[in-house]
């Protein structure tokens, strides 16, 4: 096992007629044993950064070390990692026995027998003992997916390196999978990075996220943490489904206004807290969409009445796109709550759960009643956090 850090790491791609920036001074230390996933849109630099750890891509500026040795030109067989493609990557004509092996042939001196061993080892860590005689062809996606991740396990490797391992399969198995490897890291106790565009996989596997966009770090955090306290407005847009809602409101007095029909007062504790860290009188507010409560009977000091545009039924609860003064607005609500399209609403929202962000910089301001710089996690999840460092 081992650490892999990245030290202001930077990696250009150039063109005939432009130049790009894929990943931008990287500042980032994966502690040993740590399963961290990369998230972000497409072209964020999260498989480039995998890449330039493993040695596909090469390094720009900056220095990448695995367990305290530095790697920027080491070659990839001499990393001690092991990589699970997208694609799998298996060999058509070789069996999945001889797949797995294939690399343990190669880059070391085992014998056949020691090699053997490991992967009758693997295969029955993977549930795949009965396949070892089969050719990829015979093998459904998820049976491929599990020997090409068996063959990585065999190299028993210092770092575990996933590019978006499970995108090929269907919605069940890939939930399937997400529980399998997350077992299996428990069980290896391997450095892991995973790399995903899928932000399910990214708050259920990891044990921190590394959220990038534009080449850019945004932030590093517990699943927890990023969700509840996201370090800016991209980070609070990206992370959640449906996403959170935005609505440009300035402060007068205690109340929060859009000048139009958002109109929202908070408490003077609230005010104040804003006021530590801003001066300004105009931001960008903020809700989750499962903290908006529905009813005739919310708090009339923060209700807002909006119209019922789109009602989703997706079982245990219900989505409701609201029309709020021409803008999308979303509710994740009880499913006995299911108003009609047409139908006028009132909805509200604790003081707790209100986000506020710099109007300009997008920078997160204020988490409920706690100021993000205090390092704790507010309501709705208090506990242990941890900043976003990157360390």
């Amino acid at each position: 096992m081992a650490n892999v850090e990245f030290d202001n790491v930077t990696k250009v791609f150039d063109g005939s007629s432009n130049t790009i920036v894929a990943v931008e001074e990287l500042d980032l230390k994966i502690r040993d044993g740590e399963f961290v996933v990369f998230v972000g849109p497409s072209g964020c630099g999260k498989s480039t950064t995998l890449r330039m750890t493993a040695g596909l891509e090469t390094i720009t500026d900056g220095e990448l070390r695995i367990d305290g040795r530095r790697v920027n030109d080491v070659s990839p067989k001499d990393r001690d990692i092991a990589m699970v493609f997208q694609s799998y990557a298996l060999y058509p004509h070789k069996t999945v026995r001889g797949n797995m092996g294939y690399g343990l042939n190669l880059s070391t001196d085992l014998t056949d027998a020691e090699v053997n061993s490991r992967v009758e080892e693997a295969a029955e860590m993977m549930g795949i003992d009965d396949l070892l005689d089969k050719k990829p062809a015979s093998l459904s996606g998820g049976q491929q997916q599990r020997v090409a991740t068996g063959r990585a396990i065999v190299r028993e490797p210092e770092v575990f390196l996933f590019d978006e391992p499970l995108s090929n399969l269907d919605a069940k198995l890939r939930k399937h999978m997400r529980t399998e490897l997350s077992r299996i890291h428990s069980e290896l106790d391997i450095t892991t990075i995973y790399v995903t565009h899928d932000q399910e996989e990214a708050m259920t596997m990891s044990d921190r996220i590394v959220i990038l966009n534009d080449g850019r770090l945004q932030q590093v955090g517990k699943p927890k943490e990023v969700y509840y306290q996201p370090a800016n407005r991209f980070v609070a847009d990206f992370i959640g489904s449906p996403s959170m809602n935005f609505v440009e409101v300035e402060l007068a007095g205690n109340t929060l206004t859009n000048g139009e029909s958002f109109n929202v007062d908070v408490d003077d504790e609230f005010v104040e807290t804003l006021r530590s860290v801003s001066d300004d009188t105009r931001f960008t507010f903020g809700v989750r969409p499962e903290n908006v409560r529905v009813g005739d009977d919310v708090d009339d000091a923060r209700a807002v009445r909006t119209t019922v545009d789109v009602v989703e039924v997706i079982g245990s609860d219900n989505f409701l796109y609201l029309d709020m003064d021409g803008r999308e607005f979303r509710v994740r609500c009880p499913s006995y709550i299911e108003p009609e399209e047409g139908d006028v609403i009132a909805i509200t929202f604790d003081e707790e759960a209100i986000h506020l962000f710099d109007e300009n910089s997008g920078e997160a301001l204020v988490h409920g009643t706690v100021s993000h710089e205090s390092g704790e996690m507010p309501n709705p999840a208090k506990g242990e956090q941890e900043r976003a460092v990157g360390n």
